[in-house]
């Protein structure tokens, strides 16, 4: 990447506007002071660990085309859903495409929620290179959270303490990485000629409780439940489902019958939403570059303050 190379990072808790906003700032950058700053507009980039998946559209929350508002997205759909995708998957094509984008005369702004694909990204981490051990996530699958931390604070202490202890895909993934390499080895970040402005966005509880609520209902209402049975009828194992995360879970037992009712089916979603936005925000929270905004003018200052130096 060029040194004059320049990336807006827009991120934040599920529900919370992330995509609106981004699209919004890609408009702001088709005129203006972009254009005088010698920028063609700008290109969104999601980072988003299952919207990069085929056929995961209402589950995973995705842009409409409507909601891109003409603005080119990338990372959408790119991959099969049989296939697991991994953060070292994502780098390398987000990477790619940043640097398309920067040939372009454009702005890449990355957007999403999984905070690990924007480290990745944002800190140009070095993943280590383990393909999936499919025996050994047999034997995981039906395991509890604690029981894999358990296991992954035997392999590897280190990783143990700084990995989310509830998702448990991502503690497969480390235990499997552990079995091979003996250990997870240390993240390295190695230098990049880029910079990155990270803006978060900042939403109170009452609201963002609404926010999810209002979202989860449009999913049920939109066709959740259509698209996992979909999902079912392509040949997708209810195994792999499950790992698409827990709107998927409880979409499937609703269709085995385990949740009465579409109320029912919402309701949990809901619960599990909020639960994992707390878990997103200790991620968030780690990275003290994040400017936190309540007013999207603010974000628009920011990125014009950036971009002109």
């Amino acid at each position: 990447m060029d040194i004059k190379t320049k990336v807006i990072v827009v991120l934040g808790l599920t529900s919370s506007g992330k995509s609106g906003l981004a699209v919004k700032l890609a408009l702001r950058l088709r005129s203006g002071q972009a254009r005088r700053l010698g920028y063609k507009g700008a290109e969104i980039i999601s980072a988003d660990s299952r919207q990069v998946y085929r056929g995961l559209d209402i589950g995973s929350g995705k842009i409409t085309k409507k909601e891109m508002r003409g603005v080119p997205h990338h990372l959408l759909g790119v991959a099969s859903p049989k296939r697991v995708f991994t953060v070292a998957n994502f780098k390398c094509l987000a990477d790619k495409k940043i640097k398309e984008i920067v040939s372009r005369g454009k702005i890449p702004i990355v957007v999403g929620g999984t905070g690990f694909y924007i480290r990745s990204v944002v800190h140009n981490i070095v993943i280590p290179a383990v393909k999936p051990n499919k025996k050994l996530r047999r034997e995981l699958e039906d395991k509890t959270p604690e029981e894999l931390a358990q296991i992954l604070r035997r392999l590897d202490y280190r990783r143990w303490k700084e990995i989310d202890k509830k998702n448990k895909r991502r503690l497969a993934r480390a235990i499997e990485i552990a079995e091979s390499l003996g250990k997870v080895p240390p993240l390295k970040a190695d230098p990049i000629n880029a910079d990155f402005k990270l803006i978060g966005i900042k939403t109170g509880k009452d609201k963002l409780k609404k926010l999810i609520t209002r979202r989860v209902k449009g999913m049920v209402k939109r066709g959740l439940i259509n698209e996992t049975a979909r999902l079912l009828k392509n040949g997708i194992t209810e195994r792999r489902i499950r790992e698409f995360g827990f709107e998927y879970q409880d979409a499937l037992k609703y269709l085995n019958g385990e949740i009465e009712s579409k109320e029912g089916l919402a309701n949990s979603i809901i619960r599990r939403t909020l639960d994992y936005t707390k878990r997103q925000m200790t991620w968030f929270k780690r990275d003290k570059d994040i400017i936190w905004i309540t007013d999207p003018r603010k974000a628009y200052a920011t990125v014009r303050d950036f971009l002109a130096h």
